[in-house]
């Protein structure tokens, strides 16, 4: 029996759709703990492959006879090599091409919905890092919101719309993923926004985006309304699009809120990411469709791949814009966080232009889950 190949973007498919599927994950324990791929009806079995190297007979009276095993490792070398040897005991086994590396930096488009005058709206989902970004389309025009360095997945959408990429917007200045934002501006002659409080140390010249920026992407009634929102960074900044949509950045997600120290002053920006959470966001309509710029569940995905709740559902249901007493938010956000983002530092002075790391130091840079959020 032939061993067979598992695309990034076919088990994304199966998250989606809620499939069954049997994973049998080769790497180390500690790497399998940190951070796996999750679908709702996915089952696991972690064996590290170095006890694998003598054959896979301890193992078969644990894996399914009813449903396809993948086998997944880090780059696909050793994955390859145990799904052979269980396609000789009979098993349907595939291998997740690329590895966990490949499942890091696969990008997902899925339409959100229509804007006014004919426009679209895109979320890219970054299932295996938690990271979503954006792209707005009118009258042949297009803007990127919060890219990855994955820019191929940008331009590939742009080149079948027949639209050009005029602008380009980074919510803050990242510290979990590497930005694609002045990658794209450079390449294609776009402009490039970012908050300038977030960019005292930048080394590229940018435009200040700032509360109060009106952007027309197209001839359309499309119009961006930049919405200062510190807390997450100094800088943060969300925004509204059609009067429908609320970019909301790292400040809110779904289930959670944003952290404010990987800049190392938490103390300092508490009561920013309170007043952005707690007034400036409760003068907005509750029925604006929050859109964040990561999440940290599977579960936070909806039935059609999007990631996206009312401002007013979460004002109901998430647990951190309900909590009353500011000295219990302050030490909510400041205290018991989980680990940082992997490479945080190095990621901020990549997005600073202060370092170039190449393509290869990029993927270490960013393995592993996403940890903006405070729950």
């Amino acid at each position: 029996m032939n061993i067979k190949v598992m695309t990034a973007k076919d088990v994304t498919k199966k998250v989606i759709n809620k499939e069954q599927l049997f994973i049998l994950d080769v790497r180390n324990v500690n790497d399998f703990e940190e951070w796996k791929i999750e679908g709702e009806n996915f089952n696991y079995l972690n064996i590290p492959y170095f006890d694998l190297l003598d054959g896979v007979e301890e193992i078969v009276d644990k894996l399914p006879t009813n449903m396809d095993v993948l086998v997944v490792c880090a780059k696909e070398g050793s994955s390859v090599m145990v799904a052979e040897m269980l396609a000789e005991k009979e098993f349907s086994v595939y291998y997740l091409e690329g590895g966990m590396k490949a499942w890091s930096e696969y990008l997902e488009p899925v339409k959100v919905g229509d804007l006014n005058g004919g426009g679209e709206l895109y979320q890219f989902v970054r299932i295996g890092k938690g990271c979503l970004s954006y792209m707005v389309i009118s009258n042949e025009e297009a803007a990127i919101i919060d890219p990855t360095r994955m820019i191929e997945r940008y331009i590939s959408l742009v080149e079948e719309k027949g639209v050009k990429i005029s602008h380009v917007f980074d919510t803050h200045l990242h510290a979990d993923h590497i930005s694609g934002g002045r990658r794209i501006a450079e390449i294609l002659g776009a402009q490039y926004w970012l908050p300038p409080k977030d960019a005292t140390d930048v080394t590229f010249n940018y435009k200040a985006l700032e509360g109060g920026n009106e952007v027309k992407i197209g001839n359309s009634t499309i119009n961006i309304h930049a919405l200062y929102s510190p807390g997450h960074t100094i800088g943060s900044t969300s925004f509204v699009i059609d009067e429908k949509y609320l970019l909301s950045g790292d400040i809110l997600f779904i289930d959670s809120i944003g952290r404010p120290d990987l800049a190392g002053l938490a103390e300092d920006w508490v009561s920013d990411l309170r007043e952005s959470l707690y007034v400036r966001y409760r003068e907005l309509s509750e029925e604006l469709i929050v859109l964040p710029a990561h999440f940290m569940m599977i579960e936070e995905l909806n039935e059609d791949g999007t990631v996206a709740a009312k401002l007013g559902t979460l004002f109901a249901k998430n647990h951190g814009l309900n909590i009353e007493d500011e000295q219990e938010f302050r030490k909510i956000v400041t205290e018991n966080l989980p680990p940082q983002p992997n490479a945080y530092q190095e990621i901020r002075e990549t997005n600073m232009g202060k370092i170039n790391p190449d393509v290869e130091q990029q993927r270490e840079m960013e393995i592993g889950p996403n940890r903006c959020a405070v729950r």
